[in-house]
Order: C-alpha cells, then structure tokens, then sequence
C-alpha cells in the first residue's frame, strides 16, 4: 500500500510492479563478524524495472548487490533471480556487473574490451553486436580507441556496453558514476535511461546521489543506516522518456525532498 500523502510503499512491500519478479529477497541478513551489514531484507523486482538503492554510508548497499550477485553468501534469508539461487543464476549468465571502476583493460580497443568477458566465458565474440552495443552508448566511432583516449564517461559507458554484450537479463550497478563530475553524471543518467529502455533489461542500481537515485528509478529503495534495513520504497512517477528538463520540474523536486525526508530525519514506514 503507498501512503496517499507522502507517496512511499511500506518498507514490507517493496514489490515488483512491471511484471514476474526477477529479483526476490525474503528476510535476508548478512553478518561479518559481529557486524550485522543486512537484516532481514524483504525485496522484489520485476522484471525489465529499474530499482535504485539509496542510504547512508555503510548501510550495506553494496553488500546487498553482492548478495543478490551471489558474490555473498546471506547469513539467513533466501535469495532467488529468474528462480534460481545467485549462483546458478550467474553460472547461467544471468547477470552483468557495473561497477565504479570500469576496470578496462588499457591495452585493448573499446571493441576488445566490450568483447573479453565473454571471451573469457569461453563463449564466441559477436563482434558486431559489439559494434552496435557501442553505438547504442554514444560511441559509434571509438571502437578503436583505448582506455587511455576516452573520458571517465566514456569509460563508463564501454563498461556498460560490455556487460550488455554478455546477454545478461539483469544488470547489477555499483555507483557507477561515482567519480564522474555532476554534469557527467547527469548525463551518463540520461544515456543509462534510454539504453534501458532500448535494451528491457532489469537493473538494480546503487547510489549515494539522491536526484539520480530519482532521476533513474521506476522506484527507490531507502536502506537505513547499519544495520541495513529497507526504510521506505518510493513509487518514481516522472515522464518517460527522461531527459535533463526533469531536473527542473516541480515534481522532481518534490520527490527528491521525499528522500532526503527518508534519509536525514530516519523516516520508516512499518
């Protein structure tokens, strides 16, 4: 149910709304230590939504995105993606990461390094679905180029470009644009926006940047500080398409001040 006046879904409903979920998370912890990261973390995402994380510094968004990614095994709770555990899901190429440091290899072109991953799976390189991939992201032109020559937004986007190209359904982003200066930030949200729509893939995103945690979202989750609970699910309602005029309208002003609501005054719907 979300709340008429505030707009936000309780946090033991953040459901997915596009369609079968994808992603489901029911009563997930993660403890290191005597740490508790996550505790019990109810999620759902539909399948082809885009969901942004959002929460204070050590509240366990990554750690969740690594759970999710069967990069981190849950203390207690059960994970599933397509049906599956994470590492069935991932050993089937369920997913593809993005994470801050595009981490391409400096020797290779942007082609080469769209392509290495799966080469590396052992699987053949669709050179020219590489090609296209690197069009889609607004570098048609650059196939040659290497990292060297690109800026961080470009980097970025031949990082996105490669875990498109492995097929993956779902793609799991980990502050992607975080040492991006705002303007290219903004402009790497417009870009990420339009290949999702192009591309229909679910995509689970983190972020410490509360306008493109709205700006991107078809809803925002809001993780609590540690241990990492769900606080709130906000329902994103903004035009679609998105381009920079969203920025400055009215409505999305009100919802970013919904999250930082959430974020700075411990706002929690139970």
């Amino acid at each position: 149910m979300v709340d008429d006046e505030t707009g936000v879904r309780a946090a033991g409903e953040a459901t997915g709304k596009r369609g079968d979920d994808v992603i489901r998370l029911d009563g997930v912890t993660v403890k290191f230590d005597a740490v508790r990261a996550l505790a019990d973390v109810d999620l759902r995402v539909g399948e082809g939504e885009f969901v942004t994380v959002i929460g204070p510094s050590g509240c366990g968004k990554t750690t969740l995105l690594r759970t999710v990614g069967g990069l981190q095994e849950p203390t207690a709770g059960e994970v599933r993606v397509a049906g599956r555990p994470p590492d069935a899901a991932r050993e089937a190429g369920e997913f593809g990461f993005v994470f801050q440091r595009h981490a391409l290899l400096p020797w290779k072109s942007a082609l080469d390094n769209v392509t290495f991953l799966r080469r590396m799976a052992g699987e053949s390189a669709d050179r020219d679905r590489a090609r296209d991939l690197l069009e889609t992201v607004g570098l048609s032109g650059f196939e040659d180029a290497r990292p060297a020559e690109l800026s961080g937004g470009m980097r970025q986007r031949v990082a996105i470009a490669r875990a498109l190209h492995l097929g993956a359904s779902v793609l799991l982003m980990d502050e992607p644009f975080g040492e991006l200066d705002e303007l290219t930030r903004e402009e790497m949200g417009v870009e990420v926006r339009r290949v999702w729509r192009e591309e229909r893939k679910t995509v689970l995103f983190v972020t410490h940047s509360v306008p493109e945690a709205v700006f991107l979202a078809d809803r925002c989750v809001v993780m609590s500080d540690q241990p990492g609970e769900i606080a709130g699910v906000f329902d994103v309602e903004l035009p679609r398409p998105r381009d920079e005029s969203v920025y400055g309208t009215a409505a999305f002003q009100e919802q970013v001040a919904r999250v930082r609501t959430a974020l700075h005054e411990g706002y929690e719907l139970r």
